[in-house]
């Protein structure tokens, strides 16, 4: 059976430095004036998770939908990582980055998930992960961790400032610049060295 999360599943903005700096000149326009000095969460909520190999529906309003491909941390039972999943934030387009809509990203069936748990000892550095997103086979992005604004454990520990994380939440890492759109029909693959292929179907739904 696939894995599912236990607890509740944390997204992360602006957590690459690419994706910052295309954004830093919205952040300090106002409201904010200034770019954020905390993590930005948001939550994805349990009507979004889809396991590894399940069909995912797009609303027939919906053209294409931004592949959000990550690594998230498994929190254990004393605050720690205890392994480390491939996710798919998928989300519809949108422009905002300080407050993401709800609207847009707690879609039915947004959040693929990879099929099991890597064991957090195995892991040496989660600055080494990198990863590559297909649509139908073709290449569309690839992504590397140690381009993180914040690292795994400082993600970990300035979330920790504000928040207790429970045994069973998960934290993504968050997703880079440049998320490749994908349409319904399209079969979506989220690999990365030492976890099993992430593979998605998005299928279209009725009016």
């Amino acid at each position: 059976m696939s894995y599912l999360p236990t607890g509740t599943v944390y997204g992360v903005l602006l957590n690459f430095r690419a994706e910052f700096d295309a954004l830093a000149p919205q952040m300090n326009q106002p409201p904010y004036k200034a770019p954020p000095k905390a993590p930005v969460l948001y939550v994805k909520t349990a009507n979004t998770w889809s396991p590894h190999g399940s069909a995912i529906g797009v609303p027939a309003q919906v053209d294409a939908v931004e592949v959000g491909a990550t690594v998230a941390m498994v929190i254990g039972v004393d605050n720690d990582v205890e392994g480390f999943v491939l996710m798919n934030d998928l989300s519809i387009p949108h422009a905002s980055f300080f407050r993401p809509p709800v609207k847009f990203k707690c879609v039915d069936g947004f959040l693929g998930i990879g099929a099991a748990m890597r064991d957090a000892q195995e892991v040496a550095d989660p600055a080494q992960f990198r990863l590559e997103v297909r649509i139908n086979g073709e290449l569309k992005q690839s992504t590397d961790f140690s381009q993180t604004v914040r690292s795994a454990a400082q993600l970990l520990a300035h979330v920790g400032e504000f928040m207790t994380l429970a045994h069973g939440d998960v934290l993504m890492l968050g997703c880079d610049a440049g998320r490749p759109l994908a349409r319904p029909g399209d079969r979506i693959e989220i690999a990365a060295p030492g976890f099993e292929t992430l593979v998605n179907t998005l299928v279209k739904e009725q009016a």
